[in-house]
């Protein structure tokens, strides 16, 4: 790119950049200089590079998806709750609101992940530990009360039985008087992560996909602004993987979508934009900048040039990060809030669309209320204080960032050749299919999760408080507990609304549902009218296993 086409390429950018919005802020340093938007080449000389690296709001949008950058709109603050039963959940959430987030997003108990109703005897113990227990639409109305689901977008984190829970939620909004055609909000349903890394699946692949391609269908038809599906990397990279792991093993799985929709005769760029995307941010601070830029660079090619979308917003790569679980301790755990602030600022200044940081005593149990407002304000320093908001993409050009993004690049196109001649017919979906059968994926992972934990022990990593700095005059956290009172109470509940529905009607919606299953028809309807009627999450996912089956993963030794 010579001079001429850099100086072309700065007014083209400069004429989008003034004619979108931008937030009313202050955009001076503390010292009140003035900071330009973006920074680049001078024009003054030819960059043979700059092409690969762009201006914001331009494919191949290495450097965002706007030309505002955050000027425009600064990222949602996006925390992550739920615990023991719907009304304390909707009190932390309300609790969230109040201090300044604005977007929700939704942690399950293992019961609900799995698609198990709370008295089921695998239950026990668990309603209500690790996220919020969830039975039936009316667990979803306590969940929402006084909180307008028209007006907040809302993520939910749930692979297996996602798409029953997503149409309990459509219940909780109408019963709200909520259009919910106009809802707006994210459902993961993301089952390939869970056969490469979570485990939490309840069918044999196909069946789930099918599944899925109901759903997105559904949802495009339906609700146009929801995202069905939000394709994982953070259990992939909480489960061992390296930084070109998880982008390679995300975004193939997000490929193998694509190839889902296209094969239903959907059109891509309708269907894509739908399609987001959820990362891990870890410790390693140019890295994961490196690891972000590349991942926006390497879906918007691909959509484009593998998979013909046109629109550029079916070329968008948005995705929400959440700082690395992985990385907390629960030696000196107030060590974690720096850890999580240097995690944010990796994903801020990687671009990312919403983000959620984690809570400092995580590590030992559900965040008591105190570590969650430290860590929902840790975002709003960041987004208030630092003026890490004012330029797009500050540390595009850097020669270390630079070098980073296209060699965590070239490690992802690396491992999609090797996906890809794994599968029969040339596929990333054959090749997925065929890597979670035979156990790669699996292994790939144990193998880095392996190579880091030995340097750890041998002291080539280092981690404070644990293998290195370990004295401490931190005493003992004070941490959330959840009482068992709530498993009671909820079964409680639960049995009194099984109790008082009309169970002909319960029963009439899921045969017609199972029938619905047996044939190739969309499940998400009959799924609906089995929520409206309050069929329990169990009572929904138990029919399609009577059908289906269920899924064991192959033994590998």
């Amino acid at each position: 790119m010579d001079a001429e086409q850099i100086r072309a390429g700065r007014q083209r950018w400069q004429e989008r950049f003034d004619a979108a919005p931008t937030r009313d802020a202050d955009f001076t340093t503390v010292s009140g200089e003035p900071v330009e938007p973006v920074y680049g080449p001078s024009g003054r000389t030819s960059y043979e590079e700059f092409e690969r690296i762009g201006w914001p709001g331009e494919f191949p949008f290495t450097r965002g998806l706007y030309p505002t950058g955050y000027r425009g709109k600064a990222w949602t603050i996006r925390q992550f709750a739920g615990f023991g039963n719907a009304q304390q959940t909707n009190e932390r959430y309300k609790m969230i609101l109040d201090a300044g987030g604005n977007g929700l997003s939704v942690a399950f108990d293992m019961p609900t992940l799995m698609g198990r109703d709370s008295d089921e005897a695998r239950s026990l113990g668990e309603v209500g530990h690790c996220g919020v227990a969830i039975d039936s639409a009316a667990d979803m109305d306590v969940l929402f009360a006084d909180i307008p689901l028209a007006d907040v977008t809302t993520s939910m984190t749930i692979s297996g039985p996602a798409v029953p829970v997503f149409c309990m939620y459509l219940v909780a909004a109408e019963r709200q008087g909520a259009d919910i055609g106009a809802l707006d909000g994210t459902l993961q349903t993301d089952i390939f992560k869970e056969y490469i890394a979570q485990k939490e699946w309840l069918f044999p692949p196909e069946p789930h996909l099918r599944l899925i391609g109901d759903l997105m269908e559904f949802c495009d038809q339906q609700i146009p602004r929801y995202k069905p599906i939000s394709v994982s990397g953070y259990h992939i990279r909480e489960a061992g993987s390296t930084a070109a792991q998880e982008l390679a093993y995300t975004l193939a799985d997000g490929f193998g979508y694509v190839e889902l929709g296209l094969s239903r005769g959907m059109d891509v760029n309708r269907f894509a934009p739908g399609l987001s995307f959820f990362f891990d941010a870890h410790i390693d601070f140019f890295e994961e900048i490196a690891k972000f830029r590349a991942a926006r660079r390497i879906w918007a090619r691909w959509l484009r040039d593998e998979y013909g979308a046109t629109d550029p917003r079916a070329q968008w790569l948005r995705f929400h990060t959440q700082t690395a679980g992985v990385s907390l301790t629960a030696q000196q755990p107030d060590n974690n809030i720096v850890r999580t602030a240097v995690e944010a600022l990796a994903a801020v200044l990687g671009g990312t669309n919403s983000l959620h940081t984690n809570a400092l005593d995580e590590v030992l149990a559900l965040p008591s209320e105190k570590a969650a407002e430290i860590a929902l304000r840790t975002q709003q320093v960041l987004m208030e204080e630092t003026g890490v908001t004012n330029v797009a993409d500050p540390l595009g050009g850097s020669w270390y960032v630079e070098a980073l993004t296209d060699k965590i690049e070239a490690d992802a196109e690396a491992i999609f050749t090797r996906i890809r001649e794994m599968g029969s017919d040339g596929t990333m979906t054959a090749g997925i299919l065929r890597g979670i059968e035979d156990g790669w994926f699996m292994a790939e992972i144990a193998d880095a999760a392996f190579d880091y934990q030995t340097k750890l022990e041998k002291g080539d990593k280092r981690i404070v408080g644990v293998n290195v700095h370990a004295d401490t005059v931190v005493g003992a956290l004070e941490i959330l507990r959840v009482s068992d009172q709530v498993e009671i109470q909820q079964n409680r509940a639960l049995a009194a609304r099984k109790a008082g529905r009309d169970q002909a009607t319960v029963a009439a919606a899921l045969a017609a549902m199972s029938s619905t299953a047996q044939g190739d028809g969309n499940l998400v309807p009959p799924m609906l009218e089995a929520a409206r009627v309050e069929a329990t999450l169990g009572e929904i996912c138990g029919a399609l296993r009577e059908v289906w089956g269920d899924y064991r993963e192959p033994a590998r030794f």
